[in-house]
């Protein structure tokens, strides 16, 4: 009778350990990075080829570990049940529930799964392999078990394959950005450029281009040295030609081409030379979006397009430089003109020109003002207040206190913005 208790003992000891152990797989599994685990997989590592594959379907993981939780557990209480009768009579049975409870909790859950979640990745590259093998061993079980749990949720109404995916791979990798940019690990820079990323299939040229009254233009019927003049003292190197109406563009010049066939000409420069080395214009939808349209000039070595409406009208232009400042921000360089268009106060308002893209002041001062009806500051109030407001007019919305300072026609163009944790106007 003692060795039949002592084995008993031995036997409920390798159980519990054997709990423990299926327990914090159960936790570094779930818990590991995939993209760790694929970074080590591409450099050779076959334990985390192992991880991959077991994390790849967690539905058999979580399954097979599960069982072999529950089988210990369960055989492990009994023992423990017939240990402490054999001692205490049928008395045993409650003393036998409550130790098996402190110890289960202590030994084989609490412990295992805070050592998985302080070490996740290396425990689950241990017991990759004793895991991967009980998974192949219980996976008619468990397949059955899947079979019988997906019919019974079918009864009261659940469908689990409408329930699964829901969070694309690009929502779950902004939400890991936006997780590291809270707890410090990415800085703020850093986290607009990687959004800036996800978004190029979000945002159209629309919203990014140089509007068609901010173009600078060649009218082809000007006078020869006029458009020299222009074209040399431009901040642009390229800039659309045109002839009768400012939608027939008829090319696009480069101010190298000009420079290189007046030096070749010994300074002359005609009309038919312009024309000549003009380049054929490139024309693209506005409903193009960025990421379409950076695969387009990759494709063509262009860094510049006109875009159009659905008629065909001119409503701006496009460059390389406009989609690349979308993920690192503004590019300036020796041409273009110093000075901002957002000008902070020392109260902590901001004065911006109506046409400040809305998109630029959420990141740049972290707000979440909606520019799903407009693109611009102006547009927005326009879409809110739903009049052309005069100077003077302020409007309370969403927190924020917007201010018209200046109207020129139709067209708002400086606005002072309060956040909605200032007071001063």
């Amino acid at each position: 009778m003692e060795v039949e208790l002592i084995t008993a003992l031995v036997v409920i000891i390798l159980l519990i350990i054997f709990s423990g152990f299926f327990s914090g797989s159960e936790t570094s599994l779930t818990a590991t990075s995939a993209s760790n685990m694929h970074k080590l997989s591409k450099e050779g590592s076959t334990r985390a080829r192992l991880v991959e594959k077991l994390i790849a379907d967690p539905e058999s993981l979580i399954g097979a570990i599960l069982l072999g939780n529950n089988l210990v557990n369960i055989l492990a209480s009994a023992l423990a049940t017939y240990f402490f009768i054999g001692f205490f009579g049928e008395i045993g049975v409650v003393y036998a529930t409550i130790v098996m409870t402190l110890i289960v909790l202590i030994f084989a859950e609490v412990m295992p799964k805070t050592y998985a979640i302080a070490n996740p990745e290396r425990m689950a590259l241990k017991v990759a392999p004793l895991i991967n093998f009980i998974v192949i061993i219980f996976s008619p079980v468990v397949h059955l078990i899947q079979l019988i749990a997906r019919a019974s949720l079918r009864l009261i109404g659940i469908n689990i394959k409408d329930s699964q995916k829901v969070l694309s791979p690009e929502d779950e990798i902004r939400g890991a950005i936006d997780l590291q940019a809270h707890e410090g690990g990415i800085i703020k820079e850093h986290k607009d450029m990687l959004a800036g990323i996800l978004d190029l299939d979000e945002i159209s040229l629309e919203d990014v281009m140089v509007h068609r009254k901010n173009v600078e233009t060649i009218n082809a019927a000007d006078d020869i040295g006029e458009i020299f003049e222009q074209i040399v003292g431009s901040s642009y190197t390229r800039l659309p030609l045109w002839e009768e109406n400012q939608d027939n563009i008829i090319g696009v010049v480069h101010a190298k081409d000009v420079l290189r066939v007046t030096r070749k000409g010994n300074g002359t420069f005609t009309h038919q030379m312009l024309r000549d080395i003009a380049i054929k214009p490139w024309f693209a939808p506005e409903t193009t979006s960025l990421r379409e349209q950076l695969k387009m000039f990759l494709a063509k070595k262009s860094h510049f397009a006109l875009v159009v409406d659905e008629y065909g009208a001119l409503m701006g232009v496009i460059t390389l430089e406009d989609i690349l400042e979308e993920i690192v921000g503004d590019i300036t360089d020796e041409h273009d003109t110093l000075g901002s268009d957002i000008e902070v106060l020392k109260s902590g308002a901001i004065i911006v020109e109506g046409t400040m893209p809305i998109r630029d002041l959420n990141r740049q001062f972290n707000w979440n003002l909606n520019d799903d009806e407009a693109i611009t500051i102006a547009g927005y109030i326009i879409d809110q207040a739903e009049i052309i407001p005069l100077p003077g007019q302020i409007f309370d919305i969403n927190g924020f206190k917007l201010k018209i300072l200046k109207r020129k026609r139709n067209q708002i163009t400086q606005v002072k913005i309060i956040p909605p944790d200032q007071d001063e106007l």
